[in-house]
């Protein structure tokens, strides 16, 4: 089994859509970030909250509505940089440090995010 799917168990769907609201709460407040996005946040909140329910160990809602995530390809529309990659994660372990999930659970989400976050890269 893949180690970051017990995080479902570990912390449950709330705390899932916790963690995406307040990353999306750190979108809104960077001007880098909240640039990649349409004005309407919601459609992009609900899509990275399906997908890391399924990440993570939940539904499988996101494949069933969206097909396979194919990451990078998803993302080649953007620029993004090492620089940009550094918002985009420091947004993301903002948003983790307000959820406060036991250690083990933060860990492997920190770990999974690093993950994930280093490959989107795709401009120097």
């Amino acid at each position: 089994m893949n180690p970051f799917q017990s995080i479902y168990e570990a912390i449950g769907e709330d705390q899932i859509r916790k963690l995406v609201g307040n990353f999306y709460q750190e979108v809104a407040k960077n001007p880098a970030l909240r640039k990649l996005y349409a004005e309407d946040l919601k459609p992009a909140e609900r899509r990275l909250f399906l997908f890391l329910l399924q990440v993570f160990g939940g539904p499988q809602t996101y494949s069933v509505e969206r097909g396979h995530p194919r990451l990078r390809m998803r993302h080649l529309d953007w620029e993004i940089d090492p620089v940009m990659r550094d918002h985009w994660l420091n947004a993301m372990l903002t948003a983790l440090d307000k959820l406060k999930p036991e250690q083990n659970a933060k860990e492997l989400m920190t770990q999974y995010f690093i993950q994930v976050a280093n490959p989107m890269i795709n401009h120097e």
